[in-house]
């Protein structure tokens, strides 16, 4: 692998590339590797870099939500991908969803054209010599099993594993729309396309979920599903009334048919800017295909449905950072290592994009000569950071951006959302602080 006379960056998802973005922003030659399309992975459909490959979907973009805040952390730090999330983004209430294609396509487009960054479609099967430049490893949960091993050797066996599940996607045209309705939750917009489902379809629909033909795990593999991201049919069987109280609860919504709220709904979500798309929100699956079109085939609106992509489950690798991480997010006693993305233990786009952003801001600092830095706990970005860096490593488990990760108010306790909005100017006081004293200067 040659050497850089900036960084190496391993990996071209949403982390790696925000990483190498940050590096090369501030005058430093980067090497971005990314194995794809050479070395295809169990969930990408394309070779495009930062592919989204479960929802479209970044969430609240209310600073009152964590995500929200989160991204709002990440515009004032200079985030590419989120201005590029923006150029891209479609319909969606309240939540930043982009179209996939659009945002991988000029994502691609601009770290191809940055004279700073030199892509490389190549697999990494081992990290460079760390001893004479800068790596930052975002390899993400799809780590190739070379590297896998790699890692292993380098690390101690440290990685851990569990599945993740993705959503179908279904062709617009072929839904029936005289059986569903357009309409965002208490009225926010009409964004969501919603399946009404009453209590005896519900029920029906429940039982065939359960008891669906489902790709199980491999035999030397235990199916350790990630709680923030359950297969459908695993909620299902958690208790009969578990989707209607989960992803198909019908509050907020008023079927226009009977202007009552159904016993349960299942929402539709526009996948791409021009509407062909739609993403069953909430419905991430391990079901065999044909298993796919029966049971989703009971609701109406998806009788016909046209499956552009099945669900799938597939299995994503991290890091046990609170063993062999620090709260910069270099790797302990490998200073000129540092890591981004899920691989880190971070579960979501935002959040590894955040820790794409941080790791290139620190990479940037140790090319300058100067110590890496970690923004503050009263921050989101530094909340989560702290925690996958200080959780317990026994049973340690990916973890998304939440208020809970925050250290608590000062001063009397006040109502939720008034908690909200003070956790939510706390940490962007904080964040404003850390760019200014510890950011700003690094791309001057």
């Amino acid at each position: 692998m040659p050497e850089p006379p900036g960084a190496v960056v391993v990996g071209g998802g949403l982390a790696g590339c925000e990483a190498a973005w940050q590096v090369a922003r501030a005058g430093f030659e980067v090497v971005l590797y990314e194995m794809r399309p050479g070395t295809a992975t169990e969930a990408h459909r394309t070779g495009l870099l930062a592919e989204l490959v479960c929802s479209n979907s970044l969430k609240s973009v209310e600073t009152t939500n964590a995500h929200g805040l989160l991204k709002e952390e990440l515009r004032r730090l200079g985030s590419l991908l989120l201005a590029v999330a923006a150029e891209n983004a479609v319909p969606a209430g309240k939540a930043l969803a982009v179209d996939r294609e659009g945002f991988a396509r000029r994502a691609t487009e601009i770290i191809e054209s940055d004279r700073h960054i030199r892509l490389v479609r190549r697999e990494v099967a081992e990290l460079p010599d760390l001893q004479r430049t800068v790596c930052i490893l975002a390899s993400g949960p799809l780590t190739s099993a070379r590297l896998h091993r790699s890692l292993d050797s380098l690390l101690g066996e440290h990685s851990l594993y569990f599945y993740d599940a993705i959503s179908p996607i279904v062709s617009a045209d072929s839904l029936d729309p005289d059986s569903c309705f357009a309409q965002g939750r208490w009225g926010h917009g009409d964004d969501y396309l919603n399946c009404p489902l009453d209590e005896e379809l519900y029920r029906r629909f429940v039982a065939e979920l359960v008891a669906a033909d489902k790709v199980e795990a491999r035999d030397f593999e235990s199916a350790r599903f990630f709680q923030g991201c359950l297969p459908v049919e695993e909620i299902a069987a958690s208790g009969p009334l578990s989707l209607a109280y989960g992803p198909l609860k019908p509050v907020g919504l008023a079927d226009p048919a009977t202007g009552r709220r159904p016993f349960a709904v299942l929402q539709l979500r526009r996948e791409n800017a021009s509407g062909t798309m739609y993403n069953l929100v909430g419905c991430q699956t391990r079901l065999r295909q044909a298993e796919q079109r029966r049971v989703f085939g009971l609701i109406p609106a998806l009788a016909q449905a046209a499956y552009l992509r099945y669900g799938s489950v597939h299995r994503n690798t991290f890091l046990n950072l609170p063993r062999v991480g620090s709260p910069v997010l270099e790797i302990a006693g490998k200073p000129n290592l540092l890591v981004a993305g899920q691989i880190t233990g971070v579960e979501g786009y935002v959040e590894s994009i955040g820790t794409g952003l941080l790791a290139g801001i620190n990479a940037v600092r140790k090319l300058k000569g100067l110590g890496p830095a970690a923004p503050p706990r009263q921050t989101m970005l530094g909340a989560l950071v702290a925690y996958v860096h200080g959780a317990d490593p026994e049973g340690f488990q990916p973890m998304n951006a939440n208020f809970g990760l925050l250290p608590p108010l000062d001063g009397p306790k006040t109502g939720r959302e008034r908690r909200k909005e003070a956790f939510a100017a706390r940490a962007l006081e904080a964040l404003d602080e850390f760019r200014d004293t510890c950011v700003r200067e690094l791309f001057s």
